[in-house]
């Protein structure tokens, strides 16, 4: 394409929406890499997570020994699941909590599927 002064114009494009993805655009010598995290709109919210926090509390009764890491960790889910009782917004602080908690007791959780889907849902989340 050419300008009105004879120069040369960069072709118009448009990008209308992206969400969850990661591209390249380049020509002329720019490049420009764009990567779009999944913390938008489409972040899981409270009852998802809430729904997460009792299937691992329910995969660790089934599948778990019985002991004082697991009796604190159920505390700690308990907790959890009463924070996320009745609302729509994860509160500040919760997804970190969270986190750390299954950090904590990696050795009794790593076996559970459904600390997998918990953990997948807080990456989700970015706490």
């Amino acid at each position: 394409m050419a300008t009105g002064d004879g120069g040369a114009q960069e072709p118009a494009v448009r990008i209308g929406s992206v969400h969850g993805s990661a591209f390249s655009i380049g020509g002329s010598g720019n490049t420009n890499s764009v990567h779009q995290g999944g913390t938008g709109a489409d972040a899981p919210g409270a009852a998802e997570l809430l729904e997460a926090v009792l299937a691992l509390r329910e995969a660790l009764v089934r599948e778990a020994p019985r002991g004082a890491d697991r009796s604190a960790l159920d505390a700690e889910l308990d907790g959890v699941a009463e924070q996320l009782e009745d609302t729509e917004t994860i509160r500040p602080g919760l997804v970190t909590r969270l986190r750390e908690a299954l950090e904590r007791w990696a050795p009794l959780v790593e076996s559970v599927s459904a600390a997998a889907a918990l953990g997948s849902l807080l990456g989700a989340l970015g706490g």
